[in-house]
């Protein structure tokens, strides 16, 4: 139930603060209306679809949070500034983190060439199955489909969006490299699925979709760098500490449904617990199926084992889902204290 606990539960956080229906007002028995000699302009009704779309942006900013005093205007003079930081973040992370934590480098003179295939392909089938989950999600969005699932149930949301995800993937896992055609079925029926839960996410500005998007590339970049460098199953036995933390992450993750507003200090502790313990345990996770990954062209090379790019490609589509996810909603709340 690994895979149960990494789905991210921003979705339906935001889900749930969908305002109530408006209630008309009433006036009293004894006000009568006053004829009015001046012409009255047509006022155009706030209908739920705008009030949905109010409350997801709204979301990532919670109740204990003192909203921010002016309202920040973008400034485009400095664009070229912003790439130069964004190209500077992206190459000094890599640096950092090689240096840190890769500090004992393969002895066996490099990466094997049947290695680096394998590697290769199984980043190509995770950048389309990305690439898919974002044309879905915008195409989904445009015709409407993230107003119908802000105005749902968060719960059936949640229940049917695992339920399918869940499905899709193991159906992929299940189906043998060698029937192709169900097995590319199945994992663009699993990306759909995401692109379906995470349509929503297009109510945000692009520009923060686009920052938090380079920052989940960086970040995965240079962690997955340092796992295809390092020596051969150094970081395999994080898998049981990185499941323990992924299991605190979802439940903090389950505390803005249960907890009421009023215990703020709480939901503010929860919350950072989910952002930034998020951050770090997808982060490690990265690390972890790179070396599994290496792992497994090595076991397929000497034919233990099948190849199988497209079930390697799908855990580090979780990562990059949950890392991005993440990144979205810092991005958003720094954007709203401004």
């Amino acid at each position: 139930m690994a895979f149960v606990l990494r789905r991210p539960m921003a979705i339906t956080t935001c889900i749930k603060q969908l305002p109530k229906a408006t209630q008309t007002t009433s006036r009293a028995f004894h006000s009568s209306p006053k004829p009015s000699t001046c012409p009255t302009k047509s006022v155009t009704p706030i209908t739920v679809f705008t009030k949905s779309r109010n409350a997801f942006q709204q979301s990532f900013r919670r109740t204990y949070m003192q909203p921010g005093g002016q309202i920040a205007r973008p400034d485009t003079g400095s664009m070229a500034q912003r790439l130069l930081y964004g190209a500077g973040i992206v190459g000094g992370t890599v640096i950092a983190t090689n240096f840190m934590f890769n500090r004992e480098t393969r002895e066996d003179g490099g990466m094997p060439p049947y290695e680096r295939a394998f590697l290769n392909e199984t980043f190509m089938h995770t950048g389309l199955g990305v690439g898919i989950i974002g044309v879905a999600a915008s195409a989904l969005h445009r015709s409407g489909w993230s107003y119908r699932l802000m105005t749902t149930n968060p719960w059936v949301v949640m229940g049917v969006g695992l339920a399918a995800s869940i499905g899709t993937m193991y159906g992929t896992f299940a189906t043998s490299p060698d029937n192709y055609v169900q097995k590319y079925a199945l994992w663009g029926g699993f990306n759909l699925c995401q692109a379906a839960i995470l349509s929503p996410l297009m109510f945000m500005q692009p520009a923060i979709l686009a920052r938090a998007g380079l920052y989940t590339v960086a970040m995965m970049g240079s962690i997955a760098f340092v796992g295809a460098t390092a020596k051969q199953e150094k970081y395999l036995y994080l898998g049981g500490p990185l499941l323990a933390g992924v299991a605190i992450v979802a439940v903090s993750g389950f505390a803005p449904l249960v907890l009421p507003v009023t215990a703020a200090r709480t939901l503010m502790w929860t919350e950072r617990v989910w952002l930034y313990g998020g951050l770090a345990v997808f982060g490690g996770f990265t690390l972890y199926d790179t070396q599994k990954i290496l792992h497994h062209a090595r076991l397929a090379n000497a034919g233990m084992v099948k190849k199988d790019v497209v079930n390697e490609s799908i855990s580090l589509e979780l990562d990059f889902l949950n890392i991005f996810i993440r990144m979205v909603q810092i991005l958003g709340m720094r954007n709203q204290r401004k």
